[in-house]
Parts: structure tokens; sequence; C-alpha cells
């Protein structure tokens, strides 16, 4: 984060999009970024990012950074040095393709080992039913079960989502940055907090040294 009182505050979010391969995270970024949507996206190799600038309001500027991560498995030794230093994922599954669904636990659990918050905690994390436009395959297309879904397995909410018919792409977005927005805020304070604890020892301390002479 940066900023000062002339130019407002900045902030650079590193936000991963995960899940199996063909679930729509480079759709889903293309329509978020670009306002655009194919469907003949080449698969992602090794990883992709782009740059979403977002005024969020007349005195911060969010420059969300969306990295791409593929979904193969063969690059799953790779995520520790992608994941680095990210504060926010959203984590994808088809819900045309029940496979995918069973492996978004895999993908939470890779995610929360290999990357957290500065105070040891999991980073934000939104669970998108893409490609909902589309036939759900053997799953139950219930609110009070994803709900339940996703208290069980430490996500922040889950959204319906089509990169196609252009559904919950931004609704999604927003709500993840509001998240880490607060996170980033939370943290600051206990920094400073702990900034005044140090300051309040070093004190006690160069007044008992004081006394001792």
């Amino acid at each position: 984060m940066a900023g000062s009182p002339d130019t407002g505050t900045e902030h650079l979010f590193k936000v991963l999009v995960i899940g199996e391969l063909g679930v729509g995270k480079t759709s889903f970024i293309k329509r978020y970024v670009h306002r655009l949507f194919s469907q003949n996206y080449r698969a992602t190799i090794g990883v992709d990012f782009a740059l979403k600038v977002l005024n969020w309001d007349p005195s911060t500027v969010i420059r969300l950074q969306l990295w791409d991560i593929a979904g193969q498995e063969r690059f799953g030794n790779m995520t520790r040095v992608y994941y680095k230093e990210a504060v926010g994922a959203f984590i994808v599954f088809d819900v045309s393709r029940h496979s995918t669904f069973d492996a978004v636990v895999k993908w939470k659990n890779d995610l929360d080992s290999k990357v957290k918050l500065p105070n040891g905690k999991p980073i934000p994390a939104v669970l998108l039913a893409n490609k909902c436009d589309q036939q759900w395959d053997g799953l139950e297309n219930s609110p009070a079960m994803m709900d339940r879904y996703c208290e069980d397995n430490g996500f922040i909410a889950w959204f319906q989502t089509s990169a196609k018919e252009n559904i919950n792409i931004d609704e999604a977005t927003r709500f993840l940055v509001e998240n880490i927005l607060a996170t980033d805020s939370i943290h600051q304070s206990e920094n400073t907090d702990a900034n005044k604890v140090n300051l309040t020892e070093e004190t006690d301390e160069a007044e008992g040294k004081s006394q001792c002479c």
C-alpha cells in the first residue's frame, strides 16, 4: 500500500484464480478485466495474470492483479511460488462437471497450506459455481447446501457465475475486494497496536536503566 494526502491511497492486491482445467478461470478474468467472452480460449500453461485498476472511492485506487493458475495437476508443485504474497483467492468449479466440484477441497487445502495472512490465518477465498447458465451435473443447486459447504470448508462466500452471460462477475469480485480491504485494515491496526506496545516497552526499559544508573 502506498499513498499520501495529496495522491490518496493506492493498494496493490494479488488475487489467485484457481481450480481444475476447463472450469472457466480465464473466461472469468477476461470478462471481468476486458469485458470480453470467447468460447475458444486455450488452456493456460503455468500461470498468466491480468491487471484491473479500480477507482474504489474518490481517495482510493486499487490495482487488482488476477493470477490465472493452470488447472493441470502437473503444475501443482509450482503453486507455492505462484501463491506467494496473494491476499485473496477465487476457487472455481464448473457446475456442469461434478468432478470439478469434487476437486474444490483439494485446491482449498493446497491454498491454505501454502499462503497465509500476516496473522497466520487463511487468505479470504470465494467459491465460484461457474457456467451457471448450464445444467448442474449431479449437484443439488441449493443455496442452503452451498452455504453449509462454504462454512465447513472455510470459504467466506459463494457465487453462481457465468462469464458467457456476465452473471455475478463484478459482484463476486467486489465482495472479495471488500473483504481484502477489511482484512488489510485489521492488519494495519494490529501493526499499529504492536508498535505502540513495543514503544511502551522500550520506554519502560529505558526508564529502568536510568534509575539503575
